[in-house]
């Protein structure tokens, strides 16, 4: 069971004044270990695998740093493929647990490739940081602890990457919830699953630089969480740079909670919902805590 080897994170009552009797709390996987939600599904996958299986990943870089973790604990020979312009600290990190490490020109989608191409020839299994069952259900053990943290949940904001996330709490939450809200939160410079939701099916496309890091790049063909996310998201929303960074600044000084933007897209969205209701209770999904030192002070100076 993976639940042995994480922390269940609290639910945080936001100091925010909001109108009209509306709740607000956050959900701080930002203080899992390894710093981010990545570790549940990363040890849901790897505990499954034989220890002499040389294993191949690709990451933006929490991924990375949980997959990590997860093999010294496991024994298992670990390979992480990272885009060349991953945070700085995030490389640290996963550096710190002696994994091997390959740089790739390019976003984290082409990360991805070139790992898959790596695997090809049988020399490594591929975990994919989404696509794959037992990596959505380790996400998704994230909404039993919120059935148990919250009596009453009306919405639930989840930033958007490749969907691992957003299909594994969702899952959870509608089977047990149905009346519960999923929003999903996508960053405009880089949202391939909002982008093919609206479609109905994987499409391409532009990935430009974007605070939210971890939720940047493309999705597979064959993805298996397009589907889910389908079956389970009620609306989406898609934030600008602005508004994540003011969201970083807004859990920074009014919430004393230091986040990677990932995190801060997920109230940007609920900052931005017009729809949210009075009297209702809102979740913000906080995905991760590894922000970039460099990228964050200016931010807050």
């Amino acid at each position: 069971m993976i639940l042995n080897s994480i922390i269940k994170t609290p639910c945080l009552r936001s100091r925010l004044k909001l109108d009209e009797q509306r709740e607000l709390y956050f959900k701080a996987e930002n203080f899992q270990y390894t710093g981010s939600f990545k570790l549940r599904g990363a040890l849901s996958k790897i505990k499954k695998v034989e220890k002499n299986t040389k294993l191949i990943t690709a990451s933006s870089g929490n991924h990375g740093i949980a997959c990590s973790h997860a093999a010294n604990v496991t024994g298992h020979n670990l390979t992480v493929v990272l885009p060349e312009k991953v945070s700085k600290s995030k490389l640290e990190l996963i550096k710190g647990y002696g994994t091997k490490i390959i740089l790739n020109p390019g976003d984290s989608g082409l990360a991805e490739k070139h790992a898959r191409s790596l695997a090809e020839n049988g020399e490594f299994d591929y975990i994919s940081p989404y696509n794959d069952v037992d990596i959505i259900a380790g996400q998704g053990t994230i909404g039993f602890e919120l059935l148990e943290q919250l009596p009453k949940i009306d919405n639930v904001y989840i930033s958007m990457g490749g969907g691992g996330l957003i299909s594994g709490i969702g899952s959870v939450i509608k089977y047990h919830s149905p009346k519960t809200k999923i929003i999903g939160v996508s960053a405009k410079n880089s949202g391939a699953l909002s982008a093919s939701l609206k479609l109905g099916k994987v499409c391409e496309t532009t990935h430009l630089d974007t605070f939210a890091d971890g939720c940047a790049g493309g999705i597979d063909e064959d993805t298996l969480t397009l589907p889910l996310a389908k079956a389970v998201i009620d609306s989406v929303i898609d934030c600008t740079e602005e508004q994540i960074i003011e969201a970083i600044k807004i859990l920074a000084w009014d919430e004393n909670l230091l986040v990677e933007g990932s995190a801060a897209l997920a109230l940007a969205g609920f900052l931005q919902d017009k729809n949210s209701e009075k009297k209702q209770v809102s979740l913000v999904l906080l995905c991760g805590g590894n922000f970039d030192k460099d990228l964050l002070l200016p931010i807050l100076n």
